[in-house]
């Protein structure tokens, strides 16, 4: 039996979405404990990861709950306990002549690695759907995302996986961040801040993972994405009215890019707090603090020097 705070852990979905979902959509049904705790089995964390690759991949949350209801019914009526897997593409586990593939063989980053050489959907996704469930959205996305994803794209340089597959690989995560990024909700009383890459940045995969930490850790957190021109910098800062703005570097390429956008930034806004993150933001001629490399721990610091400011 897990804890609600167990269970957003498992399955990346926020308690307070846990509980709407809950209240609203009457996705689970936890138990209590004596003092009114809720208490979630195998069976409903199932179901919740269910509902949450379902909203991932775009259905209402209406719908996905009446999915979730309905293989639920039917895998009792076959004498099944356990959910049915989702549908092709959402984490189902692809079979072969010698039966079902594991959904993650190997540790590190040869999982994601092996399935990406297959060209795969379902194994992809079966991957990112254990090594999501093993730990923190944070704890994942820094001990083994982001390695991972190094990995990959080594091997592309190589010549070890194609294009094509390297691409599959990037819109998985894409797919399934963005969809973390939503079920953590905008946290609305949180202070402001606005997240993006400079003009002509265009790999975003670790700036959209940072921005769902932010929200985790209670950020109020407007993502305006990659390649955004500088003019639209300004226009963003001067309509959201952030806390911070956090510009993503994770090229050397980026870097004269950001630095020109840091400067317009402050040359319009010079009380703002500006600060970098990505693979290059500890290069030379970023006129900005750097956040950190890890991205769980980035997060955490930027909203508490956001709160302590707040306080003064």
């Amino acid at each position: 039996m897990y804890t609600i705070k167990h269970a957003a852990e498992l399955t990346g979905v926020p308690v307070a979405t846990l509980r709407a979902w809950e209240r609203r959509y009457g996705v689970v049904s936890p138990r209590r404990t004596a003092g009114g705790y809720r208490l979630y089995d195998d069976d409903a964390v199932d179901r919740l990861r269910a509902m949450r690759d379902l909203v991932g991949a775009g259905w209402a949350p209406r719908q996905a709950a009446d999915e979730v209801a309905q293989r639920a019914a039917g895998a009792a009526a076959a004498g099944r306990a356990d959910v049915p897997a989702p549908p092709a593409g959402i984490g189902a586990a692809p079979a072969t002549e010698e039966g079902p593939v594991p959904a993650a063989a190997g540790g590190g980053a040869d999982d994601l690695v092996a399935a990406c050489r297959t060209l795969d959907p379902l194994r992809v996704a079966a991957v990112l759907d254990e090594r999501f469930a093993r730990s923190s959205f944070e704890a994942v996305v820094d001990d083994w995302l982001m390695p991972a994803l190094s990995a990959v794209g080594h091997a592309w340089e190589r010549g070890e996986v194609s294009t094509a597959a390297e691409h599959l690989v990037a819109h998985a995560v894409l797919r399934r961040l963005a969809a973390a990024f939503e079920a953590a909700g905008a946290a609305t009383r949180g202070p402001r801040v606005l997240i993006g890459l400079p003009p002509g940045g265009r790999h975003e995969l670790g700036s959209l993972a940072f921005a769902v930490a932010a929200r985790r850790a209670g950020l109020a957190v407007t993502y305006v994405g990659a390649d955004l021109p500088q003019a639209s910098w300004l226009d963003a800062v001067a309509q959201v009215r952030p806390e911070a703005i956090v510009l993503a570097v994770p090229r050397s390429e980026d870097v004269p890019a950001a630095a020109a956008v840091i400067e317009a930034v402050r040359h319009a806004h010079p009380d703002l707090r500006v600060v970098v993150g990505g693979g290059a933001q500890d290069a030379p001629g970023l006129p900005a603090p750097a956040l950190g490399h890890r991205i769980g721990d980035a997060a955490d610091r930027l909203a508490h020097a956001l709160a302590g400011s707040a306080d003064r």
